[in-house]
């Protein structure tokens, strides 16, 4: 199985949307939703690959984003009425390690959902070497 459906079947068993363009690769999903009253918080993991045909190595990146959306009560960080607040966290340089807990705290929220970084990255990184690929790990998508 060549590295491109390999890496698409294993998106599909997360289930995550896997989208192309110009070569890169987005793998999105959503990791933790909080719904309150007229609002709603989305956390959603994003990680982002080339395949390099030519170097045969698969550089890979990985974050994490948070997005707000709705009417506040007015003691939010966005103040009352409508609003929309998008943030984002990147990984380091080793790659992100740990559960949802963790980070939440970075956001400053109480989501319960756990989910594991690292089983994302050390899929990719093992369907590479079984494809004769190398594994780049890069902070920032630039250059990918």
């Amino acid at each position: 199985m060549a590295l491109r459906d390999e890496l698409t079947a294993y998106a599909k068993g997360i289930p995550a949307d896997l989208k192309e363009k110009k070569g890169v690769y987005t793998l999105e999903f959503t990791v933790a939703e909080r719904k309150a009253l007229l609002s709603k918080k989305k956390l959603t993991y994003s990680a982002k690959f080339r395949i390099d045909e030519d170097k045969k190595e698969l550089r890979f990146t990985e974050m994490l984003k948070e997005a707000s959306s709705g009417m506040s009560s007015g003691d939010s960080d966005f103040g009352p009425g409508f609003g929309f607040k998008k943030e984002s966290y990147k990984t380091g340089a080793g790659g992100r390690e740990g559960g949802i807990e963790e980070q939440s705290v970075l956001f400053g929220k109480q989501y319960t959902y756990a989910f594991d970084y690292s089983k994302v990255r050390k899929a990719m990184e093992e369907a590479a070497s079984k494809a004769g690929y190398a594994f780049k790990y890069q902070i920032t998508p630039i250059g990918l």
